[in-house]
């Protein structure tokens, strides 16, 4: 029988198997931004596993301040774990949880928290709530914050037929002439993704615009020409 959800028996999982000698190698990739307890992904994701079978998921009401008790620990399997708690509860999401998830993605921000919370989660809410969550998005893409331009630009990542072509448009050509890597990178994936559902459209769209040449290499890597 599932006991009720504590974090504390996570972070035991995850401290009992903290390993130094993984934790720098880790910590360099990702360019030092945070500590690392030096758990790899497929051990994570199996201990993640047996928290999820051994306890029962928090209370709807509870998942905010539970997702930002493992969030707020320093180490980055934490932040991790946070977002893999998120997804397994995304369902519980409305609209009205998109301030709580902004602020997830402006904090501790970097490629990998950014680019799990924007398709998965942020894109989840919208599509189901298309609205008002498109609204939001628009706001996430005027931000001062390039983490939060970049969770717009990637939230209809997964969408493939039900992207809505007007949106991807609007957001990538706002932020177009960027000089962000991580927002010319991010135009080139979001276009590059939905090629595999609409090649012609990409193509039409890249010969139209004035993106950044990073930005169209990588919308055109995979479309034949």
């Amino acid at each position: 029988m599932k006991t009720e959800w504590d974090h504390n028996k996570l972070i035991e999982k995850f401290e009992a198997h903290r390993d130094e000698s993984l934790a720098l190698p880790m910590a360099a990739y990702m360019r030092n931004q945070f500590p690392f307890l030096g758990i790899k992904t497929p051990l994570r994701k199996a201990l993640l596993k047996e928290q999820f079978s051994e306890c029962r998921l928090p209370e709807p009401d509870c998942l905010a301040q539970e997702v930002w008790t493992l969030y707020k620990l320093p180490e980055r399997e934490y932040q991790y774990a946070a977002i893999a708690l998120l997804d397994k509860m995304k369902s519980h999401l409305s609209v009205h949880d998109l301030p709580f998830l902004r602020e997830l993605v402006e904090s501790k921000s970097w490629w990998d928290s950014v680019d799990s919370i924007a398709p998965r989660i942020v894109g989840h809410v919208v599509l189901h709530e298309r609205n008002a969550g498109t609204a939001a998005i628009f706001d996430w893409s005027s931000a001062d914050n390039m983490w939060t331009n970049r969770a717009a630009i990637l939230h209809q990542l997964k969408f493939k037929q039900a992207t809505d072509t007007e949106v991807l448009s609007r957001i990538v050509l706002q932020h177009a002439a960027s000089p962000e890597f991580f927002l010319q990178k991010s135009i080139g994936w979001a276009l590059r993704e939905y090629a595999k559902t609409d090649p012609e459209w990409v193509r039409d769209f890249v010969a139209a615009s004035a993106l950044q040449p990073l930005s169209k290499r990588e919308a055109l890597k995979n479309i034949k020409k």
